[in-house]
């Protein structure tokens, strides 16, 4: 694969200026404090979602092209900064002031409008030589998916299952976001039926396959990332409950084992966090800082 770098690089270290910066959700934001999208987002468990999300999105061989890079795999502290500078970005959107979410957005979309590349290997069905952009809706609707899907997907297995109604409010609130990074809404499901639709569809598909480049990069970067020695049992665990909760054709092409009782183990400390823990854990401790409603002055 070869890439063009745009000019205000991606893995420019200095922070975007438009990044969220307060410790609360804004009152003037995009969303209020009643949005779907705010109210899954600042559970701390939905913080879970992260690992599944990144290995979703390296299954799908251009959007690993224009999202990871070539050089994920062997130079894996350059992937680092750019995961950061991307949750920040989400932190904004969702929790920041419309201003600062509407000048990140504008941000986004000049640095993706400058990716671009070329296929140097077979890819799924995309041959060598086909050329693809970081801006190709095909790409960001993937990348918004695999963020969408599997934080549905946590939420509702550590938090709480959401009713059809609210889901479809939480997939309106994310096709805003969709806008925001470059999408139109003709690019995008219409409702959450179609966007379920749309991920089975293309989990099925050709165009969902972990190629060897795409596998290393997720191991490296995802599943055993650089952490100190006491932090490596929970990396363990987390490890555990990504493989319970990804699709199978994804996990198989990560290499993850899984069997019965490894699932039973997940579900049963999902069926505690909702029963029991979620119920009653206070909010500071319950919600990120950024989901907070900012103090009223």
């Amino acid at each position: 694969m070869r890439t063009t770098e745009p000019a205000l690089a991606l893995d420019d270290t200095t922070p975007p200026a438009t990044v969220m910066s307060g410790a609360h959700a804004s009152p003037d934001g995009l969303f209020d404090d009643h949005a779907m999208i705010r109210r899954v987002h600042r559970e701390r468990a939905v913080m879970l979602h992260g690992a599944r999300t990144l290995l979703m999105q390296a299954a799908h061989p251009l959007a690993f092209a224009g999202f990871w890079g070539s050089t994920a795999a062997q130079e894996p502290e350059r992937a680092y900064p750019r995961l950061q500078r991307t949750a920040e970005a989400m932190a904004t959107a969702v929790f920041g002031p419309a201003d600062a979410a509407e000048a990140m957005g504008r941000r986004v979309r000049a640095i993706h409008g400058q990716v671009s590349g070329t296929l140097d290997h077979d890819a799924g069905p995309w041959p060598a030589g086909t050329r693809w952009r970081a801006d190709d809706p095909e790409l960001l609707l993937w990348i918004l998916a695999s963020l969408v899907d599997s934080a549905l997907v946590v939420h509702d297995r550590f938090v709480r299952p959401l009713r059809p109604e609210e889901r479809d409010a939480f997939w309106r609130d994310y096709r805003v976001v969709g806008d925001l990074f470059g999408l139109r809404q003709a690019d995008m499901p219409q409702s959450i039926v179609a966007f379920d639709a749309y991920v089975a569809d293309t989990l099925a598909s050709e165009r969902t396959q972990v190629l060897p480049d795409a596998r290393a990069a997720g191991t490296t970067i995802v599943l055993q990332p650089p952490v100190p020695l006491r932090l490596r049992p929970v990396i363990r665990i987390v490890n555990e409950i990504t493989a319970s909760i990804l699709p199978p054709k994804v996990r198989k092409g990560f290499g993850l084992r899984w069997d019965p009782a490894r699932d039973l183990g997940v579900d049963a400390l999902g069926l505690w966090s909702r029963r029991v823990l979620w119920p009653v854990l206070p909010q500071a401790l319950a919600w990120t800082p950024h989901g907070t409603p900012a103090p009223v002055r």
